[in-house]
């Protein structure tokens, strides 16, 4: 007979009373937290991002994975009650989310979670309204509910979500998850909760169903898959608060667990960075979220700014460039991965790409990220002319900014230089609500849209507190 051995007991890396509540806290706050509790300022700067989600929504519904979507869906013979975007389509309010989550995150036009903490790479966080924002308009649709009820289930879902991306160890994006995914499950659950009116414990449950539903690999990026991302993460919200709410069960310690979400995601969390941090201050107001004047990944965006500045200013013309040095810290092209872009994915996340565009067109708008204008000549030529690496000014200027720093020589041996830390529509260069409305009208134009539901739409957001039925808004963004 074989001798038993011995089995040593399992000691987990951390401590079962690290963050011991720390669920509960975020279930309360979702819970406890009513309109009137949320600043204005705070609405205000949400009706922005809620207004550019939309807008989205719409460009990413003619998107490639968009008409994937529909045909998919459509296949599906399904029968339901809540707005795919941009289509005719009505179905059940877990598809609706995904439909809508993958548009909003299409075209990588949408806003940005600022990291605070110095090593977090700033900007490299959540884009938090794509998951959040489709759960929460598909359950007030369902619902007839308002758009004060919206506003308060989408503000609440985005602070969980961005607090919780802010508080995970770095390790979790560096090594290769996508936070969008990951932490963007909590912001739809979190928005269904509060629409649904969950129990505290139901509330936690919801949390605990969607962490376990929490997935995304950076290696995708650049592809449809990345959209993808953002369209489960928006339905697994749904889904988890439908199963607590049938009577699911679940842990009621997801978050703090050593076999929980922030240990199992990240191999840990800060604490501090979360607990107590819940409305205080709103990530809307501090560190602020940026919207994208550009539809390809944030990171490209101080160098769009500053190369359009610098284009205007000077009047440089295609021809006359040799060649253009770009310089950042070494995270930039850990995610700026396409060099040589071969289609639209690739070149949102092409510094070189992005560069070339500008120089050759003055603009980097939707109709320049195509499959298309990638693959013209004048634009592999351009991007050949385009070097991109570390610039030790710009690595040691730490990773709390963007900074880029631009070096265009011209072939008459003279040469153009200069920096940003910052793109346009960042919290440090703000876009006001009428220039959001201006980018809304492009992305509508886009899709093709008509122009009236476009303007209606402008002026139901900015007033969203008046809405009385969400569905107004909605039979507006469907065909």
């Amino acid at each position: 007979m074989a001798k038993a051995r011995d089995i040593e007991a399992f000691t987990p890396d951390i401590t079962t009373s690290y963050g011991k509540g720390l669920t509960q806290e975020v279930a309360s706050f979702i819970r406890e937290t009513s309109y009137e509790d949320i600043p204005e300022d705070v609405i205000e700067l949400a009706k922005k991002s809620i207004l550019d989600g939309l807008g989205l929504a719409l460009s990413g519904s003619v998107a490639e994975s968009g008409k994937i979507v529909k045909n998919y869906l459509g296949s599906l013979n399904l029968s339901g009650d809540t707005t795919v975007i941009g289509t005719e389509l009505r179905v059940p309010e877990r598809f609706a989310a995904f439909a809508n989550g993958i548009g909003v995150h299409a075209d990588d036009y949408d806003d940005t979670q600022l990291a605070v903490q110095k090593d977090r790479v700033y900007g490299l966080l959540t884009h938090p309204t794509a998951p959040c924002l489709p759960a929460a308009l598909a359950i007030a649709e369902k619902q007839n509910q308002s758009g004060k009820e919206l506003a308060v289930a989408y503000n609440l879902g985005l602070e969980v979500e961005t607090k919780i991306a802010e508080a995970i160890s770095p390790r979790h994006y560096q090594h290769g998850f996508h936070a969008t995914a990951t932490c963007g499950v909590f912001a739809s659950a979190s928005a269904v909760s509060k629409l649904y009116n969950l129990s505290l414990d139901n509330t936690i449950c919801t949390l605990a169903i969607a962490a376990s539903q929490a997935a995304g690999l950076r290696e995708n990026f650049g592809t449809m898959t990345k959209p993808f991302h953002a369209g489960r993460a928006a339905e697994a919200g749904v889904i988890a608060a439908d199963f607590a709410k049938a009577g699911w069960t679940a842990t009621n310690k997801i978050l703090e667990s050593p076999r929980g979400f922030f240990q199992a995601h990240g191999g840990g969390f800060t604490l501090e960075a979360v607990t107590g941090k819940l409305g205080n201050p709103w990530t809307f107001v501090n560190p602020g979220v940026s919207i994208k004047p550009h539809p390809s990944g944030s990171l490209t965006h101080p160098g769009m700014t500053k190369m359009m500045e610098l284009i205007l200013e000077h009047n440089i013309q295609p021809d006359d460039v040799e060649k253009v040095d770009v310089g950042t810290n070494h995270n930039m092209p850990n995610a700026l991965i396409h060099h040589q872009p071969k289609d639209e994915l690739q070149a949102k996340f092409s510094m070189e790409f992005c560069m070339a565009i500008l120089l050759l067109e003055r603009r980097g708008a939707l109709p320049e990220f195509t499959d298309e204008t990638t693959n013209r000549l004048d634009v592999q030529d351009m991007i050949s002319r385009i070097n991109f690496g570390v610039n030790p000014e710009a690595e040691a200027a730490g990773y709390d900014k963007m900074t880029t720093i631009i070096d265009i020589h011209l072939k008459d041996g003279s040469s153009i230089s200069g920096q940003a830390d910052f793109g346009k529509g960042s919290p440090a260069n703000p876009m006001s609500y009428d220039e959001v409305a201006e980018k809304f009208r492009g992305c509508a134009e886009f899709a093709e849209w008509d122009k009236g539901s476009t303007e209606k739409i402008v002026e139901l957001i900015r007033h969203l507190e008046n809405l009385e039925s969400i569905r107004a808004l909605t039979s507006l963004l469907a065909r």
